[in-house]
């Protein structure tokens, strides 16, 4: 026999051989905690969300508020001149 012929009477034996049984709540237990890790991937999704929005929103404010784009006064006075 050939290498592929071998391998493919390997998975016949494994798909037509004895099968074990499935727990009975093995689907429903399943179902439950994909419906529980879709729920806890949403809210983490709308609270980066929120953070997000919050950060920009507190940038903005403090950005209205300080003005960092505009030259700071001069704190020392320019020589007086024609003395």
């Amino acid at each position: 026999m050939r290498s592929p012929d071998r391998r493919e009477e390997q998975v016949r034996r494994l798909l037509a051989g004895p099968h074990p049984p499935v727990p009975t709540g093995l689907a429903a237990a399943a179902a439950a905690r994909g419906d529980r890790l879709v729920r806890r991937r949403r809210a983490l999704r709308r609270i980066g969300w929120v953070l997000l929005f919050a950060a920009a929103a507190a940038f903005a404010v403090w950005a209205s508020l300080a003005r960092p784009w505009e030259i700071p006064p001069s704190e020392v006075s320019p020589p007086l001149q024609g003395w």
